[in-house]
């Protein structure tokens, strides 16, 4: 997106207006418009356009000549079109990067007076709906309001599919409603139904997804991207009762403006045959960024358990980032580079996919490294003076997290095999993880290893007491392993912190049915029916509570 910061609060970096003589201009054949028009229709266009995020149109003769000069300099000084990984160091799709020639050419139609030759006439682009009429169209229940000034905002927005029956999407087109105000944004499934809001703030949201379906599809927007369609057999599912979670970037334009997002879904009547899953490198807890560290470096790595193919990447970090490279060592010492950003800029992060999957073999060693500027002279450092820094959720907090989405190799589905082997890798680095003790003792749990989730579930009950899923999900691993009482206590503390959850109402009185509470299980059956009266199953479940209700009397 092209911008000045006096047009824009988008980016904090000042660009400055060089004369034109300050370029390194090959003096070649005259250049009109008619020659640049494709490249800037092509990199320019999706975003500088009416209805998108770029704060002028670049699309007639007349829009881009006025700003030549300007379109020269960033141009030159690739800081426009925005695109951070490094050439050669990971082949992804869809490379937003003018060639030298390329550049070379928009200096010189600059530096001859922006000539315009033939006429041309601009593209067409789609309006409304980039994929045609979704399938399905939600609208955020309520509209946030962006206060007029002060830091980013990040924003949690809550969409009720109401699907009934278990669909397949196959693409997913995200409309944020007033683009000016939204920087990116990432569309999560809460499987569990953990986020009873209709709103709620937050930088990176930890949605507790359901350890039977692990997570495996990047869903992600910023200005000027198209939806990503999933290939036939790669589309992902949505259940009746799941709820998703829009969690934007949202920028404040000097004025306090409402903005109300809607999510369009588009189905398959194919089913998921392939299954990806997202993994993530991060190392938080090395995050002590003392003031005035320039160069401060914090890696992870992680030993793949089984052959993966890497089907795209996600870097993430906040403004004291500046250097990021992420690459895969082979078991025979041979090192493949994923991806390497030398200059970090937040207001540009997004996610890449690759031309062609990378395939790593098992034993190959993943490795990511983030290096942060904490000093006065990183022009993004939220502070002046510096401050140190920790790991945080808000914007001048940081982060240090690297997202891969893999396809593990071989026969039958091995996401939960490696997911395993991912928590276990975070609890080496961090046995206080709450995230990880829960997640690992919900895959241990649906890997018919009942003891093993015992004992990290009640770590995690230890380590956050007052997290009702984690004493539910306890509450079920206790029930596998027999004991039936303390399942029962488990559920029941669930309910105390949070009466409304239908699991844990559904699973004690599954347990007091077969404790023989026969009067106990039938209350919370129709406590669940009044609740939800659309829902078979508890239907089911209370009417053969009340049939064995009535052959004991």
């Amino acid at each position: 997106m092209l911008k000045t910061e006096e047009e824009s609060p988008l980016d904090i970096r000042i660009i400055p207006i060089l004369p034109l003589a300050a370029l390194v201009l090959s003096a070649a054949e005259p250049v009109t418009f008619h020659d640049i028009a494709p490249i800037v229709w092509k990199n320019c266009a999706p975003c500088h356009r009416p209805g998108e995020g770029g704060p002028f149109p670049l699309l007639t003769y007349a829009d881009t000549a006025k700003r030549a000069q300007l379109i020269a300099i960033v141009t030159h000084k690739r800081f426009m079109p925005p695109w951070l990984p490094e050439h050669g160091y990971g082949d992804f799709a869809d490379e937003l990067r003018l060639s030298d020639d390329e550049i070379r050419k928009i200096a010189d139609w600059a530096a001859q007076g922006a000539p315009e030759g033939p006429p041309v006439t601009p593209p067409t682009f789609p309006e409304g709906w980039q994929l045609g009429k979704p399938d399905l169209v939600l609208e955020s229940p309520t509209a946030f309001t962006v206060p007029a000034s002060g830091p980013d905002v990040y924003w949690n927005f809550v969409f009720t599919p109401a699907v009934p029956a278990t669909r397949f999407v196959r693409a997913v087109e995200i409309r944020p409603g007033n683009r000016k105000l939204v920087h990116h944004a990432n569309l999560l499934v809460d499987r569990l139904a953990t986020s009873k809001k209709l709103g709620f703030p937050g930088m990176d949201l930890t949605i507790m997804r359901s350890p039977f379906d692990p997570d495996g599809h990047f869903l992600f927007w910023k200005p000027g991207s198209l939806p990503h369609i999933e290939p036939n057999g790669w589309s992902w599912r949505i259940d009746p009762g799941n709820l998703l979670v829009l969690n934007a970037h949202l920028h404040p334009s000097g004025k306090a403006e409402a903005i109300r997002p809607s999510v369009g879904l588009y189905f398959t009547n194919q089913r998921q045959t392939e299954f990806p899953l997202l993994i993530q490198l991060e190392n938080d807890q090395a995050l002590d960024i003392p003031p005035g560290a320039a160069s401060f470096p914090v890696s992870d790595s992680f030993t793949l358990p089984m052959p993966v193919e890497v089907i795209a990447v996600y870097p993430h970090a906040h403004y004291l980032g500046k250097k990021f490279s992420a690459y895969a060592t082979l078991p025979s010492g041979e090192r493949r580079w994923l991806i390497r950003i030398l200059d970090w800029d937040p207001n540009w992060q997004a996610v890449y996919y690759y031309r062609q999957p990378v395939q790593l073999p098992q034993g190959a060693v993943i490795s990511m490294q983030w290096i942060y500027d904490n000093s006065a002279a990183n022009p993004r450092n939220p502070y002046s003076p510096p401050r140190r820094a920790h790991a945080g959720n808000q914007s001048f907090d940081e982060m240090a997290h690297f997202w891969l989405e893999v396809k593990p190799q071989g026969p039958g589905d091995r996401r939960r095999e490696l997911q395993q082997a991912l928590m276990e890798h975070r609890l080496q680095k961090n046995p206080n993880d709450f995230e990880a003790n829960f997640n690992l003792g919900a895959v241990m749990l649906s890997r018919l290893n009942a003891q093993g989730a015992v004992s990290r579930l009640e770590a995690a009950v230890r380590i956050e007491p007052g997290r009702a899923d984690a004493h539910n999900m306890l509450g079920l691993a206790l029930a596998t392993t027999g004991r039936l009482a303390d399942s029962m206590a488990e559920y029941n503390r669930a309910l105390q912190l949070r009466p409304d959850s239908a699991s844990a109402r559904f699973n004690l009185a599954n347990a007091q049915v077969k404790a023989g509470r026969l009067e106990e299980a039938v209350a919370n059956y129709r406590i669940l029916v009044r609740a939800n009266p659309s829902d078979a199953l508890p239907r089911e479940k209370l009417a053969e509570a009340e049939r064995l209700l009535l052959q004991r009397k």
